[in-house]
């Protein structure tokens, strides 16, 4: 695992086995925040080890960005904590939670030790603050990968724990193309520091503005690229002749991952776009 002091009391923490997922942690002189808690649980009980034993102080809350296992399913491995999440990730969790862990633990012994927790204090309206320390955590919400997402800044440094609503390939298939623009846009205006991507490397003051063209230009060119192929004869094929170069970003986007979202983003757009207009040529 990857592990960075971002300023003062805040951590970054970053997987070296799944998708370069990230979590974080803002610690004060009592207790600290864990902020996702990364997919694997091996390495929920690394970032607890190194926040209760290296820094020496107990995890008091646990933020969940949204629902995905990947951010979420170390809850477990906090006892005492309190989660906090948007409303929209408790009903999410509790929907689909428990079938898709069940599903897990077959094809993976290591999940058998996962217990579903939902967060137990939620939002739904408005931001969230939670003070820690000499820091000002602001929680809202920031919608488009997924319907429950939130991010979490340090007010009083300006970083951003962006959750996946920013990540170096936008990915909306559990979400909305409109919200995803426009909580992208959203955070560049924002001033921040830095960004804390929910996968990939830390986004530093004079890459935001880049970061935040690319993503949007990536957006604009798989929805054109998704009507364009409804209007084919044959749109399968031609979404598989748009490749993710085509649409402004590299095949070695999270470590070749990116292809197989973008492949996914492509197909979910067709799906919700191709009736807009009549098939054929």
């Amino acid at each position: 695992m990857h592990r960075e002091r971002v300023s003062e009391n805040v951590y970054w923490f970053q997987s070296e086995v799944y998708a370069q997922v990230t979590a974080g942690a803002v610690t004060g002189p009592n207790w600290a925040v864990m902020i996702d808690t990364l997919a694997l649980p091996e390495e929920a009980l690394e970032m607890r080890a190194y926040i209760e034993e290296t820094v020496g102080v107990p995890v008091r809350y646990v933020i969940n960005t949204h629902y995905h296992a990947d951010h979420s399913w170390g809850n477990c491995f906090f006892p005492g904590a309190t989660v906090i999440a948007h409303s929209l990730a408790r009903e999410a969790m509790l929907a689909k939670g428990e079938a898709s862990l069940d599903a897990l633990r077959k094809q993976n012994a290591i999940y058998k030790q996962v217990k579903l927790v939902p967060p137990h204090l939620t939002f739904s309206d408005g931001n969230l603050t939670l003070r820690v320390g000499k820091k000002t955590l602001v929680l809202s919400a920031t919608p488009g990968h997924s319907a429950d997402g939130i991010s979490v800044l340090v007010e009083e440094d300006r970083v951003l724990f962006a959750g996946d609503a920013f990540m170096p390939l936008p990915y909306m298939v559990d979400g909305d193309p409109d919200e995803i623009t426009a909580t992208i846009k959203r955070i560049g205006k924002m001033g921040l520091e830095n960004i804390i991507q929910g996968h990939g490397d830390i986004i530093l003051r004079g890459e935001i503005e880049e970061a935040v063209r690319s993503n949007l230009a990536y957006i604009n060119a798989v929805r054109k690229g998704a009507r364009a192929a409804a209007r084919r004869r044959n749109p399968l094929e031609a979404l598989a002749e748009i490749d993710i170069e085509s649409c402004g970003k590299s095949r070695v986007t999270l470590g070749g991952l990116g292809v197989e979202l973008h492949k996914r983003n492509l197909v979910y757009l067709y799906k919700t776009l191709s009736t807009e207009e009549p098939a054929g040529e």
